[in-house]
């Protein structure tokens, strides 16, 4: 028999990418993917994301084997989107680095290039304190960090960057309700506990969207699609839901069935350097609550 966990992500900002890391426009997809929302799990249950889905290594330890298995079954499970509040896009615009560089004394004692561009200014300085020295065109995040043959300090190898534009797109005000369908009951309960009591810090796709309220809901016997359909809407960011309107939900399928599409977004690896996702497929319909749905109970908004 199979089970669903339920759980609810909202927050004042979500975003949740299904393309390049750092381009120059970032877009938010529609919805949470299975990639992030697995993510979310595991860095709940406090397994690394160095650990990859194949195959174990034979040399693993029992440890290391226990959560490859956990990280794979989690994997495994069915992935469906319940969108009760699709929240609105907004746009950031995001600018990075150039623009004045204010100086500290240590930038002058750590970083002798520093130091011979602000001659003149400190030459011209006057009384006991250091004064206001800044340079143009210097600042950003250190890139290239080596050790200077000169004082033996670690500095950045390029002071000069442009400024890096951005264009980044959030979800505001939105509520999802995200279900897990395992044939573990027990493996989803851990999940559920891990939640609301994370081992690593979780987010809503970015680390600038931080969850609000209560994650884990319930786990309750069933599949995806039945349980949509049994339980009412979450309470949006005002405290309320419209129990007659069929909100839209995506549920994991398989690509045979009628109106499937691909969305690249089955993880395989949550490595940070190197993450790898391939095809899964997923179906969309508009759903119809139950006259007898369910209601919600001590929920944290």
């Amino acid at each position: 028999m199979t089970h669903v966990l339920l759980i609810r992500l909202a927050g004042p900002l979500q975003s949740w990418g299904t393309a390049s890391r750092f381009p120059a426009r970032r877009d938010s997809h529609s919805r949470p993917t299975k990639s992030a929302v697995i993510g979310m799990c595991a860095a709940a249950l406090g397994l690394p994301r160095t650990m990859g889905l194949k195959q174990p290594d034979s040399r693993a330890d029992d440890k290391d084997q226990a959560k490859l298995t956990v990280l794979g079954e989690l994997a495994r499970s069915l992935f469906g989107v319940r969108a009760d509040h699709p929240g609105v896009p907004v746009r950031d615009y995001h600018t990075v680095g150039a623009g004045t560089y204010p100086l500290r004394p240590r930038d002058l004692i750590t970083d002798h290039r520093r130091a011979a561009a602000v001659t003149a200014s400190l030459d011209a300085a006057t009384g006991d304190r250091f004064g206001h020295h800044t340079l143009t065109g210097w600042y950003g995040a250190p890139k290239k960090i080596a050790t200077d043959p000169h004082s033996g300090v670690l500095v950045s190898g390029e002071l000069a960057r442009s400024a890096l534009i951005t264009e980044r797109w959030y979800l505001a005000d939105a509520t999802f309700l995200v279900g897990l369908q395992h044939d573990d009951e027990a493996l989803l309960q851990s999940v559920a506990r891990a939640l609301e009591h994370p081992q690593h810090l979780l987010w809503l796709g970015r680390k600038s969207c931080p969850p609000s309220g209560t994650l884990a809901l319930k786990t309750v016997p069933g599949d995806l699609n039945t349980t949509f359909h049994n339980h009412r809407l979450l309470p949006g960011p005002d405290g309320t839901a419209d129990p007659a309107r069929k909100p839209w939900a995506w549920l994991q399928a398989t690509p045979s069935q009628h109106g499937a599409t691909s969305v690249q977004d089955q993880p395989v690896s949550f490595d940070a350097l190197q993450p790898e996702h391939t095809t899964r497929w997923e179906v969309r319909s508009r759903v119809t609550i139950s006259p007898n749905a369910l209601d919600w109970e001590d929920i944290i908004p």
